[in-house]
C-alpha cells in the first residue's frame, strides 16, 4: 500500500477586514472576537482527526487560527512562507469599493491567470508554491495528518491546481474564514475529498 497524506486546508477565522479591504501581506491584520471563537472551536471540530503535523502562513491571523489546535494537540506550528497570501501589491489595503473602480482589477478577476497584482505575484507563481510546499509536506509525513492553516486565495489556487480545473474559474471555488477543505495526496496523484466545510 503507497503512502498517503491528508492534508486539512483551513482558511484563518474572520476578520474585520474580510469582505472588505484587501490586506494582502500587510502585518498588524489580527482575527477578530468572531474569528478568535472560530479559532477556538477548531480542536473540537477537528477531534475526529488524528492530526501528526501543524503547518501555518506566517501572517498574524494564520498563527492566531493555529495556535488553539496547536496549544490542544502539543504540537509545534511550522511556519512556511510559502503559505502566505497572495502579494497584491499596490493594491494592499485597498478597499473593495476602490478596487471595483479599476479596469485593471477587473481584468484580474476575469482573466487571474495572466494578470499580475501591480508589484505584486501572478496567481500561478502562489499556485505553485502552495503545490510544492504541499508536496514537500507530504514527502515529510507519510501516512500522516497535516492541519495547514492559509488563506482563500492560496487555498483557492491549491485545490483547483489538485482539481485539474483553470484558474480563471478559481472563483467557482468558496473559501469562508475557518473552513476546511481535505486534500489527499499520493504517489499515483491527489485527490479532492471535501471543499469549504465549516
Amino acid at each position: 500500500m503507497k503512502p498517503v497524506t491528508t492534508f486539512l486546508l483551513i482558511r484563518h477565522g474572520l476578520t474585520d477586514a474580510v469582505g472588505k479591504t484587501i490586506t494582502g501581506r500587510l502585518p498588524g491584520v489580527h482575527l477578530n472576537d468572531s474569528g478568535r471563537k472560530q479559532a477556538e472551536g477548531l480542536p473540537a471540530r477537528l477531534g475526529g482527526w488524528k492530526i501528526e503535523a501543524i503547518a501555518s502562513s506566517p501572517l498574524e491571523r494564520a498563527l492566531e487560527t493555529a495556535d488553539p489546535l496547536a496549544r490542544r494537540l502539543r504540537l509545534k506550528v511550522s511556519v512556511f512562507d510559502a503559505l502566505s497570501e497572495v502579494d497584491f501589491g499596490g493594491w494592499s489595503g485597498m478597499t473593495l469599493d476602490q478596487l471595483n473602480q479599476l479596469p485593471e482589477w477587473r481584468l484580474y478577476n476575469t482573466f487571474r491567470s495572466s494578470t499580475r497584482a501591480p508589484g505584486g505575484e501572478l496567481a500561478t507563481e502562489v499556485q505553485t508554491r502552495m503545490a510544492a510546499v504541499l508536496t514537500g509536506l507530504a514527502r515529510q509525513h507519510p501516512d500522516q495528518t497535516v492541519a495547514v492553516i492559509s488563506h482563500a486565495d492560496a487555498i483557492r489556487l491549491a485545490l483547483v491546481h489538485f482539481l485539474g480545473m483553470p484558474i480563471d474559474l478559481m472563483h467557482r471555488v468558496e473559501i469562508r474564514p475557518a473552513s476546511l477543505s481535505v486534500v489527499r495526496l499520493a504517489e499515483w496523484g491527489p485527490q479532492v475529498a471535501s471543499i469549504n466545510c465549516l
